[in-house]
């Protein structure tokens, strides 16, 4: 029973894998598409600071959905197959379980973030950028859109371990994508009380609009923003294990 049950979580594993494979694929894809269009038009716009911005805001859509669906899929088998009673006939606790499953989502997208990262360099080299590679902005890149994740896979683990129905899982996932996209319309009070604004706001290339045109700003992280994601992880992490932990099974 054991060697079956770990033959379905790789198996499980490896679907996911290919799942965010292709979802990142159709992001880089358009993202592609996308700055060789603003190329094309303004080579003004052939900057390490646009691709960033690009890249960046493109995350607000896709990965609170790519976390959604890579949370509830981890997370289903505990109610489809109601493994919970078998947990409690081992040493196993719930509290490590949870750690565990919330360490692996994290792991599966970090592997989405750094493949961004790399998919920056090589479109920008493919397309004669000029400068050399900005490691800073990269390396703040990755930090900031994994710090965004980790607060929104709490969040979306904790729903989807707590409510047996996926769809109220699912549907959160599709409603933060649709804030992140939407979140640069938001004055910024409005916008930092929600977590999935951050992949935009916690990026280390802003965008200044001007009355004719617009131009990219780099700089460091907010640190009070960084703060306040790192809270948010926090606080929806304990929380979750905590409720998870004691509900009745």
């Amino acid at each position: 029973m054991k060697a079956l049950s770990l033959e379905y979580y790789k198996i499980r594993r490896k679907k996911i894998w290919i799942m965010i494979t292709l979802f990142l694929a159709a992001e880089m894809i358009w993202a592609a598409m996308s700055m060789s269009i603003s190329i094309s038009r303004s080579a003004s716009n052939a900057s390490w600071e646009a691709l960033i911005f690009s890249i960046a805001s493109m995350n607000g859509l896709f990965l609170p959905i790519i976390s959604a669906i890579v949370v509830s899929r981890i997370c289903d088998m505990e109610h489809k197959g109601n493994t919970w009673k078998m947990l409690m006939t081992t040493n196993t606790g719930r509290n490590h379980v949870y750690t565990a499953k919330y360490i692996c989502a994290n792991s599966l997208i970090l592997y989405g973030i750094i493949a961004q990262a790399i998919f920056i360099v090589g479109f920008g080299l493919s397309k004669n950028i000029s400068g050399s590679i900005p490691l800073s902005l990269l390396v703040q890149f990755v930090v900031g859109t994994l710090l965004t994740t980790l607060a929104i896979t709490a969040l979306q683990q904790w729903l989807s371990l707590t409510v047996r129905n996926q769809a109220f899982a699912l549907c959160l996932g599709m409603l933060g994508g649709f804030i992140g996209t939407t979140s640069g319309l938001f004055p910024a009070a409005i916008r930092h009380l929600f977590i999935w604004s951050y992949y935009l706001d916690l990026n280390p290339v802003t965008y200044i609009y001007s009355a004719s045109s617009g131009t990219y700003v780099s700089g460091m992280l907010p640190v009070g923003l960084l703060l306040a994601a790192l809270c948010m992880t926090i606080i929806f992490y304990l929380a979750g294990n905590f409720h998870a932990s004691r509900q009745e099974i």
